[in-house]
């Protein structure tokens, strides 16, 4: 088959691997119909993630078809139609057991194209399949239905959970990339007063405006001016940090009013200063995460009734075997107006939401 391999940083190609197979008895092989690219796949690109070991297929989103299955899986067949979770979930550690699928030590958390070949290929192997993907409604078109095997768990988790989004807050959204556009759009189901948007690219600013946000400001002319504007100088109540560099986090840290929450859902390659020095007074809570997905069925729901915007984040489809082309056209989002690429499916070279 035909998977894309990462082979270190700044090296990768679609090339021909061995096809997947069962190796223990809660395993499934799943056809790939839908994948997507994550911004964490642009970090391991990039070098900033060293677990992944060269010749590691990437990717941990995906749709498709169950083709086979071992001998202990009870949930789904050969030919049912599936979302390939980004989080394997053993189910029997203490950490499963909670529901933190993410922290899980059975042998899953993030391991699709991370510890393990991921799912950008044309088969993928899935452990523990009774808890790690989820029945599809018939009805629902594989390209919206990626958006839930990621970014839309992880902006709803670890952003407005963890941020603990009331009714009346203030919500900043650092970051109006398809984590932060999801948080934008998971926040609102929360009722704050407003939410404000941060970013660099006009085009993003335009999309949050578009999917809710009811203020935009340019990361690079004073956004936690236009916070203390609208918030009589408290700051922010909730401030998500959707974009993984040192500046966008020590930005939230500014903008976050005491006795706020700063969520951090960016994957950081380098460090950022915590400056205690102006924050041991104010009271806040800053959280991490990866998401544990434990609102993967919920979320599938709500996306099944059209209570959530999947399709308006997809800006760009390609066949599977233009991988390479749509990993280029993703990284160059400032250019490329591309929020959310999807490969595989029906729909090809589709130019929505947030493009010109």
């Amino acid at each position: 088959m035909k998977a894309f391999v990462f082979h270190g940083a700044g090296q990768s190609a679609w090339e021909d691997v061995p096809d997947p197979a069962v190796k223990e008895p809660t395993d499934a092989v799943v056809r790939v119909d839908s994948v997507t690219i994550c911004g964490t796949d642009l970090h391991i690109l990039k070098g900033d993630v060293p677990e992944v070991r060269p010749g590691t297929v990437l990717g941990h989103e995906a749709v498709g078809e169950i083709v086979e299955v071992g001998g202990d899986v009870r949930t789904v067949r050969p030919g049912d139609r599936v979302l390939v979770s980004c989080i394997t979930a053993c189910g029997r550690c203490d950490y499963c057991r909670q529901g933190a699928y993410g922290q899980c030590r059975g042998g899953g958390g993030w391991i699709l194209g991370h510890l393990i070949d991921g799912t950008q290929a044309e088969y993928v192997r899935v452990p523990y399949a009774d808890l790690s993907v989820h029945a599809l409604p018939a009805a629902m078109d594989s390209a919206d239905a990626v958006l839930l095997a990621d970014i839309f768990p992880t902006s709803y988790e670890v952003g407005v959970l963890n941020g603990h989004v009331r009714p009346g807050d203030t919500v900043v959204v650092v970051g109006a990339g398809p984590i932060g556009l999801a948080a934008i759009s998971t926040a609102r189901l929360f009722s704050p007063e407003r939410i404000v948007a941060v970013d660099l690219v006009p085009a993003r600013l335009e999309a949050a405006r578009e999917l809710g946000a009811d203020a935009v400001a340019d990361a690079r002319e004073a956004p936690e001016q236009l916070v203390a504007d609208l918030t009589d100088g408290l700051g922010a109540d909730v401030v998500i940090e959707a974009v993984g560099v040192p500046e966008s986090f020590e930005l939230c840290t500014r903008m976050v009013r005491p006795g706020g929450h700063v969520a951090n859902v960016g994957v950081h390659g380098k460090p950022a200063t915590l400056h205690l020095e102006d924050l041991w007074i104010k009271n806040i809570t800053i959280t991490t995460g990866l998401v544990d997905t434990h609102s993967t069925p919920t979320l599938l729901r709500m996306a099944a009734a059209g209570r959530l915007p999947t399709s308006r984040l997809v800006t760009h489809t390609f066949p599977l075997d233009r991988m390479e082309e749509a990993y280029d056209v993703f990284a160059r989002a400032a250019d490329t107006g591309a929020l959310k690429v999807v490969l595989g499916g029906e729909r090809h070279d589709v130019v929505a939401v947030g493009t010109t």
